[in-house]
């Protein structure tokens, strides 16, 4: 049996240019519940790569619907049809399935984006 390390690639060295703010993560992780004390150095690695596989496949889909709508810019819009259309991304359904229906009648603020992450914090 291989062990976890060996073939993931998790280790403290392997955080290169692209990967996400690893202190702001584990920020969130400590914020999420008042019990979380402490944490390993090697959970906000993994939570940061699961964040990137999210955010790629989740942009690839988007853009899928861009290009099919034949345009080259991708709108709020494109990211909710892609939400919807996957069965992945149900959990989101709630998030973006009012301001998708609000943006296609056209009454929707685009300048705003907390429209369609209403449940976004910023830190």
């Amino acid at each position: 049996m291989r062990q976890a390390g060996t073939y993931s690639g998790i280790s403290g060295k392997n955080n290169g240019p692209h990967s996400l703010p690893l202190a702001r993560i584990k920020r969130i992780m400590k914020g999420s519940s008042d019990e979380v004390k402490m944490i390993s150095g090697e959970a906000p690695i993994v939570f940061s790569k699961a964040c990137e596989l999210f955010i790629e496949e989740i942009t690839k889909r988007s853009w899928a619907v861009t290009v099919q709508g034949k345009r080259r810019t991708l709108h709020k819009d494109d990211v909710a049809s892609a939400v919807v259309a996957t069965d992945v991304f149900d959990f989101l359904v709630n998030v973006v399935d009012s301001d998708h229906h609000r943006s296609s009648s056209g009454n929707s603020d685009k300048s705003d984006p907390a429209v369609i992450w209403p449940e976004t914090r910023v830190l």
